[in-house]
């Protein structure tokens, strides 16, 4: 019965996608340009359905699957005068709620000079994939594991001890310990790529040399509008662009993870900084023309406080690496993969020495085609493993998306 309701909801991606491509003449093609171009407004459409998921590979930090997903942006931006710059973005996933992914005001000071400040919930500093997370920006329909699986670690909840934590493998999409917040709740992913940071950032661009540098609220994996412990995110990245179709680049983020709430059950006083999540990641891509080739590693260590006799720090180190391709064999139609690997550093419990958390790995291999510029259909098929839980360790999906962009 599966089969058949995976197959039966493919063939209706399909139906819609010709009666897409029937009418694609007659859909917007641009943004729209308002006041002499001062005021554009865009927007992004997708939607998604996969088979069943047995293990949440796909869960994400909205309690969303991303390869089940009807999302909905409306973007817009509104030039005043030649030094400010207003934009914002409104977006729903599967029409739960409308959330504020953007909204920001980005400064020029010098009109002849490419530098400029973004104030207010602001693009991310870290890393490559956040910034192309549009449905059209990426090649396949699923995430990288880094940017979206979730792992046992919470901000406001903590393990009491080694043991508790290892007994908890592999259940990200709902995990609870038993200082702090007591409440069943969701993990968090290496780097989410849902959420927009806030706070302030300052980007240049000298010749092949670009680099910004942020101070936000939150940090990586877990972004906020408000902080919860007092402290600040530092970010960086440096970015090179030596020859056409390459881009390499480095990012480091660092800054206090662990809400105060939890800490004052955990040691009796607020996050002084001690307990962070410290991040560095390295990507390249490269382009010419008919295939792009995409590399991304991200290594990350979340620092936790653990209950015992004394009180100690436990670093849990985590590592992820995606390495990904794409073809076009013809004009509109395209083939892509994608290999993925979430790995976790091992601690040691009473009886066992093991990873904190179970690894993970993913093959995602899809197909793509353009009915016109800006709608596109995708097919992917998915195979995650992981090593450990409670639920299911393999799972083989199959998923279709229809995409349109203005």
């Amino acid at each position: 019965m599966t089969v058949r309701r995976t197959t039966a909801r493919l063939a209706w991606i399909f139906v819609l996608c010709a009666a897409a491509g029937a009418g694609a003449q007659s859909l917007p093609a641009e943004p729209i340009a308002l006041a002499d171009g001062r005021v554009t407004i865009g927007g992004d459409v997708s939607a998604s359905i996969p088979s069943s998921d047995p293990g949440f590979f796909n869960y994400t930090d909205y309690e969303h699957s991303a390869l089940k997903l009807f999302r909905l942006d409306l973007s817009a931006s509104a030039k005043a005068g030649p030094h400010f710059t207003f934009l914002g973005e409104l977006r729903t996933e599967n029409l739960d709620s409308v959330l504020p992914y953007a909204l920001y005001v980005r400064i020029k000071p010098w009109t002849k000079r490419d530098v400029d400040i973004e104030v207010g919930r602001i693009p991310p500093t870290f890393g490559a994939f956040a910034r192309r997370t549009y449905a059209n920006d990426n090649p396949l329909i699923g995430y990288p594991l880094g940017y979206q699986y979730l792992t046992t670690i919470r901000p406001d909840s903590l393990p009491a001890s080694v043991d508790e934590l290892l007994a908890k493998r592999g259940r990200g999409w709902q995990v609870r310990y038993t200082v702090g917040n007591t409440s069943p709740d969701h993990g968090v992913p290496l780097v989410t790529a849902f959420k927009w940071d806030t706070g302030v950032q300052v980007h240049g661009t000298v010749g092949i040399l670009s680099a910004s540098v942020a101070v936000t609220a939150g940090t990586l994996s877990n972004p906020l509008f408000i902080d919860d412990n007092s402290g600040r995110q530092f970010a960086g990245r440096i970015e090179l662009r030596p020859v056409a179709g390459l881009i390499i680049g480095t990012s480091a983020a660092r800054g206090p993870f662990v809400s105060n709430a939890a800490t004052r059950v955990a040691v009796g006083a607020d996050n002084d900084g001690e307990f962070t999540q410290t991040a560095w990641g390295a990507d390249a891509e490269f382009s010419r023309g008919y295939y792009l080739l995409r590399f991304e590693t991200i290594v990350n260590e979340w620092r936790l406080p653990i209950v015992g006799s004394p009180t100690f720090v436990l670093p849990l180190g985590s590592a992820s690496t995606s390495l990904e391709g794409r073809y076009k064999i013809l004009p509109g139609f395209y083939v892509a993969a994608r290999v993925d690997h979430l790995g976790f550093s091992e601690v040691t419990g009473t009886l066992e020495t093991e990873p904190w958390d179970a690894p993970v790995t993913r093959l995602e291999a899809g197909i793509g085609y353009s009915l016109q510029r800006n709608l596109l259909v995708k097919v992917d098929y998915q195979h995650d493993h992981r090593d450990g839980g409670p639920l299911a360790t393999t799972a083989n999906l199959v998923a279709a998306q229809l995409s349109f962009w203005f």
